[in-house]
């Protein structure tokens, strides 16, 4: 059986899974099959992007999600705020209440992960200087992203730019602050609310070989709708210990579309839905694109607004956001919260342990270590492409004619689970209608 190099999010509940290939169909890695009539993961190559689970028609894909209960094993909880979370809400909620309801939840301490943008702002830069011959340099903050250079474009993991990303460099900052206030780092636990798979993965099996000090990730749907639930009861006043500090607009910013190009330097773009990253990556994998300095890229159409686990409208989200940054920037004064001093007084230790390891490439549709088994491999894979109608229809339960190809290659398929191929060897007799039933049976179950 093959090694398994990923962790998961992203589940199938077979109850509920009708086999409708829709999540197939969507997959920008082919992650997915449909067999005996349900879908089927390979490990391998998912990139918990979560496009299947918006396609799926019956919500039998869902993301694991930590237990809430967990937060009240630790003296000190923390939430880690994502900008977007505050998107969720209706305008007229204003902040105040909304961190109010997040300490009535049960939390001790209330961060913002955008806080490390702060830390970026100048490490980025530094970053783009003393690497100036691998262009273009690619962002990390999008762990889908990553997991997708990994596997399908393993040539470009140089590119990658080194550095933690902010919730994680915010997630250092609050430990930090409370083991030097005092306590214990048992006693601390950071949950990070998420506004998507990948994230959730990220703080599980991080790239660049480092522990995160997330203790774990809520999914921000769920935890939405506590603190929404909450609000919506009325009688919930404005906690005295809250104090909302905005981080700077870059800050805020920098989850949405765009919002890396305020910090990198040089000439710039931002690539945002995970079908035209690939596209476009292709073309720079390729040599078409040079010249480009520094692309930001993310999974999501509109980014971290638009995760599988928010719930609001994605331009409205944005556009809270936007309004946000525009109106109450008068909330944005030097830090005075009790619990942490501004993060950027700890800029020297957070920069000393920015760096991550160098991520490592996982070619999906490596054919074999040896290049000559690899050669033949591949045009055993073409002579049967050869063969196949190239309509990519997904009744043989993958994809396409390609990734159907390779599956026949390594045996996890046969030719005759193609239609066109069944009813040619219909037509010479080589097949009867009995066995091509038990063919599609096999895809579709009974």
């Amino acid at each position: 059986m093959e090694a398994k190099f990923f962790l998961h999010s992203l589940k199938t509940n077979k109850e509920l899974c009708i086999g409708c290939s829709h999540c197939v169909s969507v997959c920008p890695t082919e992650a997915l099959r449909v067999k005996n009539g349900k879908s089927i993961l390979m490990e391998n190559q998912c990139v918990d992007c979560g496009d299947c689970m918006r396609a799926c028609p019956t919500k039998a894909i869902n993301i694991s999600n930590d237990d809430f209960d967990e937060i009240y094993g630790y003296k000190y909880r923390v939430a880690l705020i994502p900008a977007v979370f505050i998107g969720q809400f209706p305008d007229e909620i204003s902040i105040n209440l909304i961190y109010s309801a997040i300490l009535k939840l049960g939390f001790t301490h209330i961060y913002e992960s955008e806080q490390g943008v702060e830390i970026l702002k100048n490490a980025l830069p530094d970053y783009q200087n003393k690497n100036k011959d691998s262009k273009p340099l690619l962002s990390i903050f999008c762990p889908a992203i990553v997991r997708l250079i990994q596997v399908r474009f393993p040539s470009l993991v140089d590119n990658l730019v080194l550095q933690k990303p902010p919730f994680e460099i915010a997630a250092t900052f609050v430990q930090k602050e409370l083991i030097d206030a005092g306590a214990q780092k048992e006693e601390i636990g950071i949950f990070y609310i998420t506004p998507c798979a990948a994230k959730t993965i990220a703080i599980k099996d991080p790239v660049g070989n480092y522990k995160s000090p997330v203790t774990g990730a809520i999914n921000m749907d769920v935890f939405f709708n506590r603190t929404y639930t909450l609000i919506s009861k009325g009688g919930l006043e404005i906690d005295p210990n809250v104090h909302v500090d905005l981080p700077s607009i870059e800050s805020v910013l920098y989850t949405l579309t765009k919002g890396e190009l305020s910090v990198a330097k040089g000439k710039c773009l931002a690539i945002d839905e995970i079908h035209n990253v690939i596209s476009f990556l292709d073309k720079v994998e390729s040599e078409e694109i040079k010249g480009i300095d520094y692309l930001e890229l993310r999974a999501c159409d509109e980014s971290c607004a638009n995760g599988v686990l928010t719930v609001r409208n994605k331009f409205l989200a944005v556009d809270r956001l936007q309004n946000l940054i525009k109106e109450s920037h008068g909330l944005n004064q030097p830090n005075t919260r009790p619990q942490f001093r501004p993060i950027i007084e700890q800029s020297d230790y957070l920069i000393k342990n920015i760096d991550i390891d160098k991520v490592l490439p996982r070619d999906m549709i490596k054919f074999d270590d040896n290049i000559d088994i690899a050669l033949q491999k591949m045009e055993k894979v073409n002579d049967i492409l050869n063969l196949l109608p190239k309509v990519d229809c997904t009744l043989c339960g993958a994809p396409n004619c390609k990734s159907f190809a390779i599956d026949i290659m390594n045996e996890k398929s046969t030719i005759e689970h193609c239609i066109f191929i069944q009813k040619m060897m219909e037509e010479k007799g080589e097949l009867t209608r009995k066995e091509t039933t038990v063919k599609f049976k096999d895809i579709w179950g009974i």
